[in-house]
């Protein structure tokens, strides 16, 4: 009884694999005993079951319970010339692979991608995002990057995943030439476009792409700064509002940093004022310049109207009482007697 069951414990009878890891693909461990002829192969919904002979990929069995027999392994019969009836066990390699969808794995620029952007020339830009695939031909994925471990998860492969998607994505990108400021509004157009250029790569392993995700595209911290201080400058409008503007972001900066104190709030507004001053200036200067040409014009109206003013220095001209025109060494005048 003890040897009869030792034999039969050798033969296994159900196959099938309870996952709760996550993998993609997982071997049943038979490797020291046979399977036996007529045992039961249980593969559940988004599941596929492999078996491989010697190397050499056989059968394939889909969801559902199967009863292993020459009938239904016409492959692996085939390869080890069983005759038709073969009732002995067998020895084989059994892979499920997992068919369900892979979702949320992150991709990321590890470095920046340097673009040619239309309003602000070449730029380094960052982007970030996720994307879900799953296995669609199991014989090509088991053959191509499973190899012969004994389980394969999704962190052996996320990294060539990854790469393959930021270098898709940096690529659609370069050739949309959409300007960085409208990026922002084309996310899903560019996550659509992205999922059907990047397809090709994937089914070349045996997966498919079957979401993809932009979520941010970014660019270095010192361009965003200038775009901010463009766009504050824009909103200032005229030089009444910028000084104010300039003011405000003085005492922000100064309550921000505590250790300036009240030299540091000084220091902001001067700068503030300063700038203010130097813009009032030349407004005058440019006032004076176009006032001088009217104040000459008037003046020689006025002396061939018989104007009252007089130049500076020497003798003068015209009466100051009544304004008539005085001879040269006059001391008084000859209409009024009014003394010069």
């Amino acid at each position: 009884m003890g040897l009869f069951d030792f034999i039969k414990g050798q033969f296994i009878e159900v196959i099938e694999w309870m996952d709760d890891t996550g993998a993609l693909v997982y071997r049943f461990p038979a490797y020291d005993h046979a399977i036996k002829m007529g045992a039961k192969l249980v593969v559940r919904e988004s599941q596929t079951a492999i078996f491989v002979n010697e190397g050499q990929i056989a059968d394939v069995f889909g969801p559902g319970t199967h009863t292993l027999s020459t009938q239904n392994l016409p492959v692996l019969t085939t390869l080890n010339s069983w005759k038709y009836g073969f009732n002995s066990p067998f020895k084989a390699d059994v892979y499920f692979l997992n068919m369900t969808n892979f979702t949320d794995h992150k991709w990321g620029t590890t470095n920046p991608v340097i673009m040619r952007d239309p309003e602000f020339g070449i730029i380094r830009m960052r982007g970030f995002g996720n994307y879900s695939f799953r296995i669609h031909d199991p014989v090509v994925f088991l053959k191509d990057i499973f190899g012969t471990k004994q389980v394969f998860t999704t962190d052996g492969i996320s990294g060539f995943l990854k790469s393959a998607v930021v270098s898709g994505i940096s690529d659609l990108i370069g050739e949309a030439k959409i300007p960085v400021a409208d990026l922002a509004s084309s996310y899903n157009e560019l996550s659509r476009l992205a999922v059907d250029k990047l397809q090709d790569r994937f089914s070349a392993i045996g997966l498919s792409l079957t979401s993809l995700t932009i979520e941010n595209i970014s660019l270095p911290a010192e361009v965003e700064q200038m775009i901010d201080r463009k766009s504050s400058m824009n909103i200032a409008g005229n030089l009444d509002n910028y000084m104010k503007y300039q003011t405000a972001e003085a005492i922000r900066e100064a309550a921000n940093n505590p250790d300036g104190g009240a030299a540091g709030t000084g220091a902001g507004l001067g700068a503030g004022m300063a700038m203010g001053q130097m813009m009032g200036q030349m407004f005058s200067q440019m006032n004076g310049k176009g006032a001088e040409p009217q104040q000459s014009a008037a003046q020689a109206s006025a002396q061939e109207g018989g104007s009252t003013s007089q130049p500076s220095g020497g003798s003068k001209k015209f009466c100051s009482e009544c304004g008539s025109k005085l001879a040269e060494n006059v001391k008084f005048c000859s209409e009024c007697g009014s003394k010069i």
